[in-house]
């Protein structure tokens, strides 16, 4: 009886898993994923929805318990009332019928419009209100709601069934040139009012205030800006002029200011500049503040930068611009020269500054009027234009910042130094200057301005009261310990400042330190360096600016050996730890309700997906709320576990070994090996089956019966293709050792720096049966000169200092670049390569892939490359991705496991059948190998 019962439970299992389905393509529509997920104010709800199969959202609200309230097709981005009484959602239209009306040539204007959906969480009644454009809600009161619509049309509002409430508009809206029709509406009687040729309108953060601007229905009416206290019903025209555009409308914390900006020129040349308004609670008219006559020489008023004010009210903040350069319109096509000038000493690539065009078009500096005196005062400005305000505009001082004369060596050491001045905010005058500094900021009571300097590899602080200067972690490691670029490393990062800035959070590897910032002594208060665990903290309150040292912090916990994480609490006053979870899972950073201590958070693992659970903040008592993907059990899946090795130069590695849900160590396996640099922290990730844009989806392969392995690559500068095969090809005989790799059918896969790496060791080992190489660099030395077209950006820094870690110039390490160029050993090749590099690359130079893809036909290399036409880096439109994705598997079967050839692999999809034929079906005179 003892050996039967071990045995009949072992059949049972082998039975049940023998019994689930495999994963095929056809299955990622039956995936989905959270979206939006938020919690009420009183933490009492949550709202999320579930996105299945890229394509339409369904809304889900649910209490803390778990009980649905509420469940609607196509509704997405839930938001709650203030008052957690309210649910606003949008509701689009199903994606199926727009692409059905679009194929039918449905013009724009007559396709379905997005709606809104209100849902009352008291009596759980629900309206919804048609063709909708945008709605706002109060961030720290409740009542009111206001919505724009598109163009109105008789059916946009409709009642549902479980509503008593509904309203439908008489009249059309108006064009887009003569603004929206806004709705304002009390939310306590549903009660609304229709504002009509509405630009822009908003909700004060306090105190119950709607302001809105509109523009003349004619020629012979005037733009107005109308201010409502909706405590007391009161309405106020403050501004009012004949053709008027309205911009940044903007209140103060209290609601009782309002700051905007109205041009009054109609000639698109800007011959009259904007003028800037302030209005006051209680006054009739807004008064102006600033005009050509008052603004500084050679500035005008910026439409284009947000108009606020400080905390405290006592200072309006806005932007001045220079005067717009303005062209000869009286010139026709022929008489307009094209041509490009670049020079060599300009600050800014010039494929820069096309892309930046817009941006120099409206740029504008950050100035300041103080409200009682009217004094204006020109923060920033040509010379400096860029700035920070401290203590949310209260502070004394501003830092104000330019990076131009540094601008032109970021071409190649891909690094932005900065010149900075303290600028006091009463007087414009500089308290100090600082010179090529590393990136700075204000302390949260600008008490401090602070950075950390990768080429000192410390933190330093400055005492903007004193001047004093401290060097924090100067002779400690707060910097990247597994560093391995030819640069200076980077820092592990902060938690932010204790209250009154009295004292800095710093960041080592593992452990949480404080820092004086007077003294510059340090404390560590944690101790996870012994352990290799690493603490972070977790900021609940987004809106909350200290660390408050009274109170406990929650922090997360990740430890680098077994990749298991979870939460602590931490007591500052003793530095006690209490564990609250942990375990095999990736945890993810709770969101706090904003007026309770209810925690929203996630947890994952290969198996599992991060499904939502709510608790409290001591996690005493936690509650599943979604369950996402319940088909999943019905899958053969995958396990997952962490594998170590030494690499051919004697460093001790990490890899992700990911198995078949039903796998036989008795039996050989495919394996696919696919890699970027480190990737083992992320063991416990989940991935759900889809159409990856750039990798293998390892629970579609371990599905199909392959195993996968992702190694980690340690780097020696100058020299990184040998490193990558220092590391990857050791990690694949290791496991060739254990016995249930199939030796003979192993394949490699990879994407960007990964497709480098791929490209670069095919020339060096036939080891792999297939590869595929996504977006290779096969010649350094082109690519070199290249231009990263999403930035304009040269791409010399990345082989002088960045990732391809080549340590210099071709003209300095010649050799280094030949060395690491698969393109000069091409004809060492004997593994099929799949090639997938598109057109509108902005990273990789396409025509890298090109280089690459000719050399290897040249020499009659067995190869295929695929060009999406128009993608970036990667296809990111779906049915791209789902070809990619087809067509590597099919690639990979066919080499791997010996399954028929598809049509495409053997005579490609000739120009004329392009978009028409895509040749997945398989050979008829192919038989199984």
């Amino acid at each position: 009886m003892k050996i039967i019962i071990p045995f009949l439970l072992l059949f049972i299992s082998l039975t049940v898993s023998a019994q689930k389905k495999v994963l095929d393509h056809s299955d990622y529509e039956l995936w989905s994923t959270i979206e939006g997920e938020k919690l009420a104010p009183n933490g009492k709800y949550v709202v999320y929805s579930l996105a299945k199969g890229e394509k339409d959202n369904f809304l889900k609200i649910k209490d803390i318990g778990g009980s649905e309230l509420l469940a609607y097709d196509r509704g997405k981005q839930g938001l709650f009332s203030y008052d957690s009484e309210h649910l606003f959602f949008t509701i689009k239209p199903w994606k199926d019928s727009l692409r059905a009306m679009k194929s039918r040539k449905v013009k724009k204007k007559d396709l379905p419009k997005d709606s809104l959906g209100i849902f009352n969480l008291e009596n759980k009644s629900l309206t919804k209100i048609g063709n909708l454009k945008s709605y706002k809600v109060p961030e720290k009161w409740s009542g009111y709601m206001a919505y724009m619509l598109e163009e109105v049309k008789p059916d946009t509002i409709s009642k549902s069934k479980d509503s008593a409430q509904e309203k439908k508009p008489k009249k059309k809206n108006v064009s887009k040139k003569n603004g929206y029709h806004v709705v304002l509406r009390n939310l306590e009687t549903g009660s609304e009012d229709t504002l009509k040729f509405v630009t822009h309108y908003n909700f004060s953060k306090k105190d119950n205030m709607f302001v809105y601007s509109t523009t003349g229905q004619d020629k012979d009416s005037n733009s107005s800006v109308v201010v409502m206290d909706l405590k007391n019903g009161e309405n106020k025209n403050v501004h009012s002029v004949k053709k008027a555009k309205y911009h940044q409308l903007g209140f103060s914390e209290t609601g009782k200011h309002l700051g905007f900006v109205v041009d009054t020129d109609t000639t698109k040349a800007q011959i009259r500049p904007n003028e800037l308004f302030l209005w006051k609670k209680g006054a009739g008219k807004a008064e102006k503040l600033v005009d050509s006559s008052t603004a500084p020489e050679d500035y005008h008023v910026s439409s284009d930068r947000k108009v606020h004010f400080s905390k405290d009210g006592s200072k309006l903040f806005f932007g001045l611009r220079k005067p717009p350069i303005i062209k000869d319109t009286t010139l026709i096509d022929d008489e307009i020269v094209n041509v490009e000038v670049w020079t060599y000493n300009e600050p800014r690539l010039y494929t820069v500054q096309e892309l930046q065009l817009k941006n120099d078009t409206i740029r504008s500096f950050e100035s300041v009027i103080h409200l009682e005196s009217k004094k204006l005062v020109q923060l920033a400005n040509t010379e400096f234009p860029e700035s920070e305000l401290g203590d949310e505009g209260n502070a004394k001082y501003a830092l104000i910042a330019t990076s131009t004369p540094y601008d032109l060596e970021r071409q190649w050491t891909g690094k932005t130094n900065y010149d900075y001045v303290i600028r006091n905010t009463l007087t414009g005058e500089v308290k100090k200057q600082v010179k090529k500094s590393a990136r700075m900021q204000l302390s949260p009571k600008a008490q401090y301005s602070y950075g950390y300097s990768r080429a000192d590899t410390t933190w330093f602080i400055h005492n903007i009261a004193s001047g004093a200067y401290k060097e924090l972690t100067r002779d400690k490691v707060f910097y990247n310990e597994f560093h391995d670029y030819p640069d200076h490393p980077y820092a592990y990062g902060m938690a932010g400042f204790t209250k009154d800035d009295a004292s800095i959070i710093l960041y080592d590897r593992y452990d949480i330190w404080e820092f004086d910032p007077k003294t510059g002594e340090g404390n560590r208060l944690t101790k996870g360096r012994e352990t290799k665990t690493k603490y972070r903290y977790v900021p609940l309150d987004k809106k909350v600016r200290f660390i408050d040292p009274s109170t406990k912090w929650l922090l997360t916990v990740f430890n680098e050996t077994t990749k298991n994480s979870g939460y602590t609490l931490f007591n500052p006053k003793n530095k006690k730890l209490t564990t609250l979870a942990s375990g095999p899972y990736r945890y993810s950073n709770p969101e706090k309700a904003a007026l309770s201590e209810q925690l929203l958070f996630t947890k994952e693992s290969f198996q599992e997906f991060p499904n939502l659970r709510t608790t409290d903040i001591n996690f005493k008592k936690i509650t599943l709320l979604s369950n996402a993907n319940p088909q999943q059990e019905t899958y053969n899946w995958g396990t997952n576990e962490l594998i170590n090795w030494t690499s051919l130069d004697g460093k001790e590695l990490m890899g992700m070994l990911i198995k078949p849900e039903n796998f036989d160590p008795g039996k050989k396996y495919p394996l696919l090996v696919n890699f970027y640099e480190r990737s083992s922290d992320g063991l416990h990730r989940h991935r759900i089956p889809r159409a990856e844009r750039s990798s293998i989806n390892y629970s579609f392969y371990t599905s199909r019966g392959y195993v996968i392995f992702n190694p980690d690559v340690a780097y020696r500068v100058g020299y990184p293709g040998e490193s990558a095969y220092n590391c990857v090809i050791p990690g694949v005989t290791s496991l060739i050792e254990k016995g249930f790799v199939d030796k003979d059918n192993i394949g490699v896969q990879g994407h960007s720096w990964g497709g480098y790496q791929i490209a670069y060791l095919v020339t060096k080992t036939d080891i792999f049966k297939a590869a595929e190489s996504g977006a290779p660099v096969p010649n350094m030395i082109s690519a070199y000169g290249g231009i990263r077209w999403w930035t304009g950006l040269s791409r010399q820094f990345q082989y002088e200092h960045t990732q391809s870690r080549i340590g210099g110039t071709p003209w300095e390490y010649p050799s280094r670049y030949i060395e690491n160029s698969p393109i000069f050993n091409i004809d060492k090749i004997n593994t099929p390569l799949l090639i997938m590099h598109n057109d509108a690359d902005g990273h990789v130079p396409w025509y890298q892939g090109i280089e690459f893809f000719m050399s290897l036909r040249r020499l009659g290399k067995p190869s295929w490359f695929l060009n999406y036409n128009g993608e970036p880096h990667w296809p990111l439109k779906l049915q791209n991705r789902k070809d990619f994705n087809l067509r590597m598997a099919q690639f990979f079967d066919y080499y791997l496991k010996g399954t028929a050839k598809p049509v495409w692999m053997d005579r490609g999809v000739p120009a004329i059948e392009k978009g028409i034929n895509q040749g997945y079906e398989l050979m008829d005179s192919e038989k199984k190998r």
